[in-house]
Formats: C-alpha cells, structure tokens, sequence
C-alpha cells in the first residue's frame, strides 16, 4: 500500500536532522563558502532557466528530498498521472489536463475508452471556430464582424485565460478584444456591456456544470441585454457555451451546435487547455494558442522524462516542500517582474491553495504535516512599493519567486526593471547588519534600519515572453503541485470545500419572499439568521 503520510518515512526523520544543521546556517554564509552556487543550483530548460541557489539548502539537502521522493512513490504516481489512471480518488477519476495538449498519437484510456480522440476532434473544432471568427468567416446576427469576445465564468474558467490573453496580448494575430467578467456584481458585467456594440460582441458562458450561481447571474444578463438590442433570434449567433452539462445550456437557449464540451476528468483549474481557453484562440489567433499548448506539451515531455536531478517540476515541489514543512514558511510570494504576467499570481493562487489547500491526506487521515502555503503576490516593480517591507523586514520568512524576462526588444526600462528584481533577491538574502548600517547613515535609529537578510527566493528567468514559454511556465507550476501534492500524501484534484459555502448560499436564497422580503427563520446560527435578517429588513426599507 503507498505511503501517504511522509512522516513515517526514514527520510523524514533524515530531513529532520539535516535541517537542524542547516538553520544555524545563513544563506550567506553559503555563498561565502562556495563561489559555484549559481552554477551549482541552476537549471534550464526549453527557454527557462531556474535559479535556486538562494534557498536555504546544499547539495545533501536534494539528495534527502529526493530520497523522500522515492519513499513517497514520487515517480510511480507521475506515471500514474500519464497513464490515466485514477489519480483523483475521491472523485473517481483520472486528471488528464495533460491530454488536452498532446495531440501526438497516444492513448489516454477512461473506463477502457480512449479519449484522445475526442480531445482532438473537440481541439480542432474549436480552433476552426476561432479563426473563423478572427477572419470574419463566422459573423454576427447582423452580420458583422466579431470585435469583441466576452467570457462568462469565474475560476478556473476565468483566471487561465485572463492571464494567458494578458500575458500574449503583444502577438496577437486578431482584432477582437477579450473581456472578461467574473464578479457577480452588477457592476462587472454593465461595465462590459457599457461599451460593448451587440451586433459585434460574442458570449463565451464557460461553465463545467453550467450551474455556477455567479456565471449564470451574468450569463442571464448577458441574454437579457442582447435580445432587448437585437432581437430572440441573435442568440444562436451571439452566445456560446463550454459546459459539460450540454443539456442545461440548451435549455438556457444556447443552440446544441455552439457548445464545445469539456469533460469531467479535467479540473477548473487545469482547463486553460481544453475550450475553456477560446478565448484566447479568439482574441490572440489560432496559431497563438497553438504555439501556447505546445510548449505546455514540451514542459510535459520534460517532467515526465526527465532524471529527478534535473526535472524542473520535481525541483521547484521539493523546495517548495522543504520551505513549507522544515523551514517552516506560512507563505509564498509570486513576483514577476513583467507588467504582461500582472495576473499571474492570482492564478496561481488557484492553482496551488484549491489544488493542496487540504486537511486530510487520500486515505481520509487527518495531514501530518502542513498543506499549501499562503500564495499572494503581484507585479514586482509595485510591490517594492507595498509589501516588500514585510518581506525584509518581519520575522516571518517568507520565500519569493521573482519572475523576468531576459528580452529587451520593444521594452523600455528593462534595464531598471531587471537590475530591481535582481537587486531584491540579492538584499533578501544578504540583508544589512547594524555594522553596514552605520558605515553609510548616522546611528539614528540604527535598528531601524537593519534588514534581517536570510530570506529564501528563487528567480525564474524566460529568455524571452512567447506562447512557447508561458504555456510552459503555467505547465511548470502544475506539475509543482503535483509533486507538492505526492510528498504530502493528498489529492491535488478534488475541491470538495469549494461546495459548502455554494450550498449553504442557495439555502440562504430559498426561502426570500420577493415580494416584500419579510423576515423568515433559517436553520442556521444566530449569527446567521440576524445577519440575513438584517439584510432582508434593509430591503423592505
């Protein structure tokens, strides 16, 4: 039977003893005594190279990481993950975002079936649809060109193609613009709408179950609006869906024929890949979009075959591992330096709270150790200005991952811009003791004015912003959680937390009188039912 509690690994208690030894040792130090670290601590891969030589750890720390890997089945479940098998447990199913950017000729079998075909059917489908609507092919009810695309979902159906449509905005091969609109406030979508034309804006309603309380609130006023404008009619040539609950959406009044399906073995959070990502073949083209799956498929290739000592993901979920549970670090900070990846850590976000934000481990147990950290974070040049105090300054040690491209072509500052994320590595690690301090200020305050140093970052480098890259960045960051997820013995896939507060929302919604919005009693704590109360009194007032 595998191994889901780590701490009952002999690798374990050996982590344990090493990192008593490495926390009486400052990073420092560490490059004092060894003028190699860059060198030694830095990897590369298809355009990425990943420095982590700032990290509290030396060569014996990855050794024991990795035998704790070998302890937990690290590369038994990673072929699990490939091979569709049931890596999703308390859903009963396989995670095969994976799939969604293999187009090659291998099979991913679901209950005997395989499902690569229809993940290439539907992939064709829906790129000819996009580019379709880039050339002017696919028109509007009155038949104008498409110059707008609004996508309707919130999550993992909104979160992936903001940032991806952010982040490629500059190779953009089409002249329609992405909108996106998450919030369930009326405010979001009327903004939208405000300066959108109805006779050339396009609804994208993405929605696995097409019963999301917020999407469907919006898509409702999204139809609203264009039938008041256009006409009952200009549905079938305005709204789209990409649901896998195809019968809820035809009842909403989408035509069967403008839905693209996604399927129960892909999570939210992992769907940027399937359809879920039309937006982004919409507003940045076709050959974009492919460029963007194919160099997730590479990241793929990589963590799939690449030697432990060498796999970028494996590497990144290791110390991020060591940080979380020996180092002891609340939280993790994502910083790119890059105003295009400006939504990256809220994906993020998503992708590793939702993912290995748990409480138990796949048997049910309660966790042994501590799950997901903390993830916050935003563009690096803004943050110097906000948070980056606490990060130098707090006795909480918090590690970093600063994020830059090496490419100056088209950029202005990029020298500053680079110099800045280097430069914050840097003071984080060595800090600045009371000596230096008052060689170069007066003794005022002195301890004011001393940074602590010895604070953890990785930098990841892109040797430039391209399709290519980001697809394999956000392809990285999976698989990280993937390896974080395996060395804590959880599920990465499920969400079941998520569903509660949805449930307990509808409870609370069941029972208005919309008519006068009298007071009612609710099952649920006073707390609760005074301040449901209080809300349904302001409404009668």
């Amino acid at each position: 039977m595998a191994i889901s509690n780590p701490t009952l690994t002999p690798a374990w208690l050996a982590l344990q003893k090493h990192y008593n030894v490495m926390k009486r040792r400052s990073l420092s130090d560490l490059f004092d005594e060894d003028n190699n670290r860059f060198d030694k601590f830095s990897y590369k891969f298809n355009g990425i190279e990943i420095d982590f030589s700032k990290q509290l750890l030396v060569e014996n720390t990855l050794a024991l990481l990795f035998d704790l890997a070998n302890q937990m089945e690290l590369e038994e479940k990673r072929g699990d993950l490939f091979s569709a098998s049931c890596v999703n447990n308390t859903e009963r199913r396989p995670a095969l975002h994976v799939a969604l950017r293999d187009l090659s000729k291998r099979k991913y079998l679901v209950n005997k079936q395989d499902v690569a075909p229809i993940i290439r059917e539907t992939y064709e489908r829906f790129i000819e649809f996009a580019g379709n609507c880039v050339t002017g092919i696919t028109l509007g009810h009155t038949q104008k060109r498409f110059e707008k695309v609004v996508n309707i979902g919130i999550g993992g159906s909104d979160l992936g193609s903001k940032f991806v449509c952010s982040a490629l905005s500059e190779f953009s091969e089409s002249e329609i613009e992405a909108n996106f609109v998450a919030n369930i406030d009326g405010l979001a979508i009327n903004k939208v709408l405000a300066d959108a034309n109805p006779e050339t804006t396009l609804f994208i309603i993405c929605s696995k179950s097409f019963s999301t309380l917020e999407t469907l609130a919006n898509a409702k006023v999204a139809k609203k609006w264009l039938i008041s404008k256009l006409g009952e009619d200009c549905i079938k040539k305005h709204i789209f869906a990409v649901t896998s609950n195809q019968s809820s959406a035809i009842s909403f009044g989408i035509d069967s024929r403008n839905i693209f399906p996604v399927w129960e073995w892909i999570n939210g959070r992992y769907s940027i890949w399937s359809a879920i990502g039309l937006p982004v073949a919409i507003s940045c083209g076709p050959s974009v979009f492919k460029r963007f799956i194919s160099g997730a498929h590479k990241m793929d290739r990589h963590f799939e075959t690449a030697p432990m000592d060498q796999n970028l993901p494996i590497l990144m979920g290791l110390i991020g591992f060591w940080n979380r549970n020996l180092c002891k670090s609340e939280a993790i900070a994502i910083l790119p330096y890059e105003y295009k990846l400006r939504f990256l850590h809220e994906y993020l976000q998503q992708l590793m709270m939702e993912s290995n934000g748990k409480g138990v481990n796949k048997e049910g147990e309660s966790v042994s150790l501590k799950t997901s950290p903390i993830v916050f974070g935003g563009l690096g040049m803004e943050s110097q200005h906000s948070y980056m105090q606490f990060l130098h300054h707090s006795p909480s040690v918090i590690p970093s991952e600063f994020i830059f491209s090496l490419d100056d072509r088209g950029k202005t500052n990029q020298d500053e811009i680079v110099a800045s994320a280097i430069a914050q590595s840097e003071a984080l690690m060595r800090g600045l003791n009371e000596n230096e301090v008052s060689l170069v200020q007066d003794s005022d305050f002195i301890k004011h004015k001393v940074c602590r140093g010895n604070r953890p970052s990785t930098s990841i480098m892109l040797d430039s912003i391209t399709p290519e890259n980001i697809g394999s960045l956000l392809a990285l960051y999976e698989h990280r959680t993937f390896v974080e997820g395996v060395l804590l013995g959880i599920n990465s896939f499920d969400q079941w937390a998520v569903e509660l507060a949805k449930k307990l929302t509808l409870d609370l919604l069941k029972g208005i009188n919309y008519n006068d919005y009298s007071e009612y009693k609710i099952n649920h704590d006073s707390s609760t039912n005074g301040l449901w109360n209080t809300y349904l009194s302001s409404k009668r007032k």
